[in-house]
């Protein structure tokens, strides 16, 4: 499984249906959307700032992410974004990858 952050905003309509259903409602309602693609919810924070809702998701691939964020997207409650999370051994991986590169103007 990889690991995505999800960053959301409400829309005034997401606005006022977490006044109605509650923080732990909604964190419920996104916990099993998550389960439903074969995923687990591994954190759920509410958050000051530009970003209203922070998830760190663990979901099976990018196709699983991806529906994620567009139907939750097009329901029209959140906006969304998505950064894959990389583990240090994954950076350990890379790093001793032998990548053939020219800068420009090399």
């Amino acid at each position: 499984m990889a690991k995505y952050l999800f960053r959301t905003s409400y829309t005034q309509a997401g606005v006022e249906g977490l006044i109605r259903e509650g923080g732990s409602g909604r964190r419920e309602a996104l916990k099993q959307t998550v389960e439903g693609l074969g995923g687990s919810l591994e954190s759920f924070y509410y958050a000051f700032g530009d970003d209203d809702l922070l998830l760190i998701v663990d979901l099976p691939n990018d196709e699983a992410a991806t529906a994620f964020s567009m139907f939750v997207s097009a329901a029209g409650a959140l906006t969304v974004s998505c950064t894959v999370l990389i583990t240090p051994e994954s950076v350990d991986g890379a790093i001793s990858k032998n990548v053939a590169y020219r800068k420009p103007g090399d």
